[in-house]
């Protein structure tokens, strides 16, 4: 069984205490009385600051005297938009000996499902292991034989479960617990705020690397807090952990309060606003519709040959609050319907507060599998692995409204809730 919270702060030394108690840490929310993240407010005095910059600010003292590896990909830059790796190694203060790609590879060149074979690096010769689908002994196998001692990881995520980055983190930290391997992981704001977790959880039987656990499927959670509620409440054995906390980030901030530049998460993430909808719209994967890869509105634009104008009516008619929804016709240049025009909607987020991004991609399914006789499931059924169960394909086919749906995984999320404000770093 995977350890409780309150198991593990006691019985581990060196893990989730000692990231809630070093200096650093600290001024990111007051420690709990056993040093467990606390939920003070983190004020802000100026542009906010990554988990890596206040690393380097520190003078990287935290992996003095270790050989380094680190996970990152595109997403791992500086203010200046230097990628992470090209400072450390040109730093004599890092000893940096290996970096490892999560899906998409270490430089994102890579589309859904793919990633990039080892390689040296040719900008810094370093070797660049892959570590995407690789998870366990394998994993731990990769960095003992890269002769890691510490595992540095720094992503951006998008506050989806079923983006993998959020996976990729987890697995390296129970391979690195495998390997006796310390990981540090530098955290960087949740896009789409972290205000509310939402959507349905994930349900045992339905794991997967769009799922290892139960988490709900917009988490709102920092890439740290997530790391933090991993070695809590998921990982059979503990990962010696260490989070670095941003300094100036709030859980109302959206991506543009921050500051920071966007750099595409992914090929098919290129914006924030495409985080906005993700959650949601991501969903359409386990269909027979275009969730719009192969367009410059990917997540946004969704569609299939034989739908018109009557789904985006249908939808509007819902007054689903925060978007509105235009008929739309694209032509994918890869992926789904490659070169063929197809036809469906356009989601217009104009109230980013009041969009709620998992009803809003509940409320378009019911309306595709109403008003479309060609709607099908994907027949290896996707869709329960995306959501964490069989509860929402079934419940639509049935003939659930979108309430009815929603209200199924109510009591799940709920308890979802009460676990993960014991996680929370910032107010």
């Amino acid at each position: 069984m995977p350890l409780s919270r309150r198991a593990l702060l006691a019985t581990t030394t060196g893990a989730v205490s000692a990231a809630c108690t070093s200096p650093a840490s600290a001024s990111a929310g007051s420690p709990g009385p056993s040093g467990a993240p606390g939920t003070g407010a983190v004020g802000r005095a100026g542009p906010v600051e990554t988990g890596f910059e206040r690393l380097a600010a520190e003078g990287y003292a935290r992996l003095a005297g270790q050989r380094v590896g680190i996970v990152t990909n595109p997403t791992g830059v500086t203010r200046d938009v230097r990628h992470v790796v090209d400072v450390l190694h040109a730093d004599d203060r890092v000893d940096l000996v290996a970096v490892f790609g999560p899906e998409h590879g270490f430089r994102g060149t890579a589309q859904a499902g793919g990633s990039q074979e080892r390689y040296d690096d040719p900008a810094t010769g370093l070797p660049v292991h892959d570590t995407y689908l690789k998870s366990g002994r394998a994993l731990a196998d990769v960095f003992t034989a890269a002769g890691v001692d510490t595992v540095v990881v720094d992503l951006q995520d998008v506050g989806a479960r079923f983006y993998t980055h959020v996976w990729t983190l987890h697995d390296c930290m129970a391979a690195a617990a495998l390997a006796g391997k310390r990981c540090v992981v530098l955290d960087r704001p949740n896009p789409v705020t972290g205000r509310a977790a939402l959507g349905p959880v994930l349900r045992p039987g339905f794991e997967s690397f769009v799922g290892r656990a139960a988490v709900a499927q917009a988490h709102g959670m920092t890439v740290a807090e997530l790391a933090l509620l991993f070695n809590g409440e998921f990982l059979d054995g503990a990962v010696d952990l260490e989070t670095v906390p941003m300094r100036g980030w709030r859980r109302t901030d959206w991506y543009d309060d921050t500051g920071l530049p966007w750099v595409p998460a992914s090929p098919n993430m290129p914006t924030p606003e495409t985080a906005l909808v993700y959650a949601g719209t991501c969903l359409f994967e386990g269909t027979n519709l275009s969730e719009g890869r192969g367009t410059t509105r990917p997540f946004e634009l969704l569609g299939a040959e034989g739908l018109d104008g009557r789904w985006a009516a249908a939808v509007s008619e819902l007054g689903l609050p925060g978007a509105h929804f235009r008929e739309a016709y694209f032509a994918p240049a890869f992926s789904r319907f490659q070169g063929r025009t197809v036809g469906g909607l356009q989601v217009h987020v104009h109230d980013r507060d009041a969009f709620d991004p998992v009803r809003t991609g509940i409320a378009l399914l019911v309306t595709a599998r109403r008003e479309w006789d060609g709607f099908a499931w994907r027949p290896d059924h996707w869709i329960d692995r995306l959501t964490g169960s069989a509860w929402v394909r079934t419940a639509i086919d049935a003939g659930a409204d979108t309430d009815e749906v929603v209200a199924g995984w109510r009591a799940e999320l709920a308890a979802f809730r009460r676990v993960r404000r014991e996680y929370l770093l910032y107010g």
